[in-house]
């Protein structure tokens, strides 16, 4: 896979956890900069994972997406928003991680 590929994953990755700490500090839309801020984000987030698919199954590229999204936007939750995680939240979001690492180190459905 090449290099650029996994970068633009994490651009998309990235996008996706700003955009939707944004969507927090929305306040369910009430509040406009940090909701014009979520959706400018979440729209870059789509087309740089896009990009990605060119070279990556959907599936695959969701699924590192999407679990990286989850175990970042969670520690983003315990540091800056003070949310808490109890044990079963701990050991999920480290099941998340040993699947995002069985995929891209075992699985031959990465590449197309």
């Amino acid at each position: 896979m090449p290099v650029m590929t996994y970068a633009t994953l994490l651009i998309a990755i990235a996008l996706e956890v700003v955009g939707t700490n944004f969507l927090q500090r929305s306040q369910q839309f009430t509040k406009l900069l940090p909701t014009l801020g979520m959706g400018l984000c979440y729209a870059g987030s789509f087309y740089f994972l896009s990009l990605v698919l060119r070279t990556m199954p959907l599936g695959i590229a969701y699924a590192i997406w999407s679990g990286l999204g989850i175990v970042l936007v969670s520690m983003i939750g315990l540091f800056v928003f003070g949310q808490k995680l109890d044990l079963a939240a701990v050991v999920g979001i480290g099941l998340i991680i040993a699947g995002v690492v069985v995929i891209n180190l075992l699985s031959g459905s990465v590449t197309h």
